[in-house]
C-alpha cells in the first residue's frame, strides 16, 4: 500500500479489504465461541464424575460466633439454606507449619530411597557385602561429621513423624481460616449455589465454583475480600510500570554488557579483549544473551504478581500473568518497533512540527511491515523447530539422567513431560494475530507468513498435546474469552490504523472506515452478553444432563485436602481430633490454673 498514490482510485480495493477482514473476524469469533461452548458443553456432560462439579469454595466467612466452632458455624448456614442437597463442610486451614514439616520429611525419604540403591548398586560378586553410602551433615555436605546415609535418614524419618503428626493436628483443630470447601450430593445443587448470594453483605459468604484440587492455590484461600482488593489494585499499577518501563533496566543491562563498559569495570578482563576472536565473540553475543536472560525473568515476575493478587487457582493465576505478559508483548514489540522506530528517525521534525506525527506514523507503516514478515517468518521457521526438537528439555534430561538421578522415581521424574506453557504461549500467539490484523491491509504480503505461522502451529501443537505434553491442570475453555477479548482489541487497534493511514493518503472516502470500530465496540458487547457468562459458570441446563455416579464422601474429603494434612493418602477427619473450642478452653483454663 506504500506504493499507491494519494487520492488514487486503487485504494478502494483496500477499502473492501478492510471491511473483508473484519466481517472475517467477526465470523470466525463468533462461531469459535459457540464451537467453544458445545466443547464446554460436551465436557461437562460426560460419564466421569469429578470433585469439583460436587463441591463450592467459600470465602469471607464471618468471625466465628461465641460459643461455635467454625465448622459449626458453616454447617448450620448452608445446613439451613440447602437442607436437602447440603453434605458437609470442610474447613481450609493455615497449614504453613504442617506442610513445612511434610516437604522436609518427603525431602528424607527420597534421600534414603537414593542411599539405598547406592548401596544396592554399589554390591558386586568380588564385594558382595557392599559399601554403605556416607555424606556429611553440614552446609551443602561440604562440612560437618561423615554419618552412614542409610541410618542417618532412617533415624529422621522416625524423628519427624511424630512431629508431623502434632502438626497436623494443631492445624485442622486450631489453625482453621475463613474459607471451606462445600460439599453437595447432586451436581446440579453445587451449580445452582455458585451463581446464588448467600449473604446479604457482599464481602462476606462470598462463593464461587471449586477449583481442580490439583490447581488449588491454598495460601490464598484465607486472604480477605478488601485485601484481595487493595492486592489487585496494587498488582495492577506494578505491573503498569513493570509494562511500560522494563526496557529502562534492558537498555541498562544491555549498555553495561559491551566491552568497553566490562573492560571498565573489571580491570582483568582487559588481556581476555586483547584476543581477536574472543572479542568478536562477546561483542557479537553478549549484550543480546544479557538482553534474553533479563527478558526470561518477566514471566517469573508476572506470576508471582498475579499470585500476589489472592487469586485461588493455578489456572486463574496463569490466565492473569498472560494477560499482562500480552500487554507487554504488544506495547514493547508492536508498539515499541512500529512507533520508536519512526519517531527515532524524524525526532527534529517532531521537534518543530508536532502535528506532524501522524503523518509520520503513517509514512512508515509500511516500511516496519518488512520487519514483522521476517520476524513471523522466523517464529514459523526457528520457533516451531525447537517446540517440536525440545532440545533444551532433552539436554536438562541426559545431565540429570547422568549427574544426579540414582533411583527409578527421579529417572520418572527429569524425564515427565511439563504441561503447554499457556503464561507465555498464548500471549506470542496473539502478538502475531494482532500483527497479521494490523498489517494485513497495509502490507498484505504478512498474510500468507501468519497462515503458515498458525498451520504450522495447528500441527505441532497438536502432536504436542497428544504426544507429548501432560496437562497440570484443566480449565475447560476459561481461557478463550480472553483470547477472544485480545484478537477483538487487534482488530480494533488496526481498524484504527487503517483510518489514520487512509487519511494520510489523502483518500476521499476514508470516512468510509469509521463505523468499523463502532461495529467492533458493539459485537464485543454482545458477544459478551451472549456468551460470556456461559464461559465463566456451568449453566443448570448443562449440569442437569447425563447420569454421573456421584463420588464416595471419603473420597470428596480426600481431594479437597491438601498433601500435608494426609496420613497414609488419608485424611484425618477433624472429628477425630478434640474439638477446636474445647481444644481452646482446655488450655486456657489449664493456663489460668497454673498462673493460679
Amino acid at each position: 500500500m506504500g506504493n499507491i498514490q494519494q487520492d488514487s482510485n486503487r485504494l478502494w480495493a483496500f477499502v473492501i479489504a478492510g471491511y473483508w477482514v473484519s466481517i472475517v473476524t467477526y465470523i470466525v469469533l463468533w462461531k469459535t465461541y459457540k464451537h467453544v461452548l458445545r466443547l464446554r458443553a460436551r465436557e461437562q456432560t460426560s460419564l466421569e464424575s469429578k470433585p469439583e462439579q460436587f463441591a463450592i469454595l467459600v470465602r469471607d466467612i464471618p468471625p466465628v460466633p461465641t460459643g461455635k466452632t467454625r465448622r459449626e458455624q458453616v454447617d448450620s448456614f448452608f445446613g439451613m439454606l440447602y437442607p436437602e442437597t447440603f453434605e458437609r463442610s470442610l474447613i481450609v486451614t493455615d497449614m504453613s507449619q504442617a506442610d513445612k514439616v511434610w516437604t522436609e520429611l518427603k525431602g528424607y525419604r527420597k534421600k534414603l530411597a537414593r542411599a539405598e540403591v547406592m548401596f544396592e548398586t554399589s554390591r558386586t560378586v568380588k564385594k558382595p557385602e557392599g559399601t554403605r553410602p556416607l555424606h556429611r551433615t553440614g552446609i551443602l555436605g561440604l562440612v560437618g561429621k561423615n554419618v552412614d546415609s542409610i541410618d542417618f535418614y532412617n533415624e529422621k524419618i522416625k524423628n519427624v513423624s511424630p512431629k508431623l503428626k502434632i502438626k497436623q493436628k494443631i492445624t485442622v483443630t486450631e489453625k482453621q481460616v475463613a474459607a471451606a470447601f462445600i460439599i453437595f450430593n447432586s451436581r446440579h445443587a453445587a451449580t445452582a449455589a455458585t451463581q446464588v448470594l448467600h449473604s446479604q453483605l457482599a464481602h462476606t459468604w462470598t462463593v464461587m465454583a471449586a477449583p481442580e484440587p490439583r490447581q488449588i492455590v491454598w495460601k490464598n484461600l484465607a486472604i480477605p475480600f478488601y485485601q484481595r482488593l487493595i492486592r489487585e489494585n496494587i498488582v495492577y499499577i506494578i505491573a503498569f510500570f513493570v509494562i511500560v518501563f522494563y526496557m529502562i533496566p534492558i537498555a541498562f543491562i544491555s549498555a553495561l554488557t559491551t566491552i568497553e563498559n566490562l573492560s571498565k569495570i573489571v580491570p582483568f578482563l582487559k588481556g581476555v579483549m586483547e584476543k581477536t576472536a574472543i572479542k568478536s565473540i562477546l561483542e557479537a553475543y553478549l549484550p543480546q544473551l544479557a538482553l534474553i536472560l533479563f527478558l526470561n525473568f518477566l514471566p517469573t515476575i508476572l506470576m508471582f504478581l498475579s499470585k500476589a493478587e489472592g487469586i485461588p487457582s493455578e489456572s486463574l493465576v496463569v490466565r492473569a500473568s498472560s494477560g499482562k505478559y500480552f500487554y507487554f508483548i504488544v506495547f514493547n514489540v508492536f508498539l515499541g518497533v512500529t512507533l520508536a522506530g519512526t519517531l527515532f528517525q524524524s525526532i527534529k521534525l517532531v521537534e518543530e512540527e508536532p502535528n506532524s506525527v501522524v503523518t509520520l506514523l503513517g509514512n512508515s507503516l509500511p516500511p516496519n511491515a518488512s520487519f514483522f514478515i521476517s520476524f513471523v517468518a522466523l517464529k514459523v521457521f526457528v520457533g516451531y523447530g525447537l517446540e517440536l526438537s525440545l532440545l533444551v528439555p532433552l539436554v536438562i534430561y541426559h545431565a540429570k539422567k547422568r549427574f544426579l538421578c540414582k533411583t527409578e522415581a527421579e529417572l520418572q521424574e527429569a524425564w515427565a513431560p511439563s504441561g503447554f506453557d499457556y503464561a507465555t504461549r498464548v500471549p506470542n500467539d496473539m502478538l502475531i494475530f494482532t500483527v497479521a490484523l494490523c498489517y494485513a491491509v497495509i502490507a498484505p504480503m504478512i498474510l500468507p507468513f501468519t497462515i503458515l505461522y498458525f498451520a504450522v502451529g495447528w500441527l505441532v501443537l497438536r502432536n504436542q498435546a497428544l504426544n507429548v505434553y501432560v496437562p497440570s491442570y484443566e480449565s475447560n475453555g476459561r481461557m478463550w474469552p480472553h483470547m477472544h477479548t485480545r484478537i477483538l482489541a487487534a482488530l480494533f487497534l488496526s481498524q484504527i490504523t487503517m483510518i489514520g493511514y487512509f487519511s494520510i493518503k489523502k483518500f476521499s472516502y476514508s470516512a468510509l472506515l469509521i463505523p468499523l470500530p463502532f461495529v467492533s465496540l458493539a459485537f464485543g458487547y454482545v458477544c459478551r452478553k451472549c456468551f460470556y457468562t456461559s464461559c465463566c459458570i456451568i449453566s443448570l441446563e448443562v449440569a442437569c444432563k447425563g447420569e454421573k455416579e456421584v463420588p464416595s464422601l471419603s473420597s470428596l474429603i480426600d481431594a479437597f485436602t491438601p498433601p500435608c494434612l494426609l496420613v497414609d493418602d488419608e485424611f484425618n477427619d477433624v472429628e477425630q481430633y478434640e474439638d477446636a473450642h474445647s481444644a481452646i478452653l482446655s488450655r486456657s483454663t489449664s493456663s489460668d490454673t497454673s498462673n493460679t
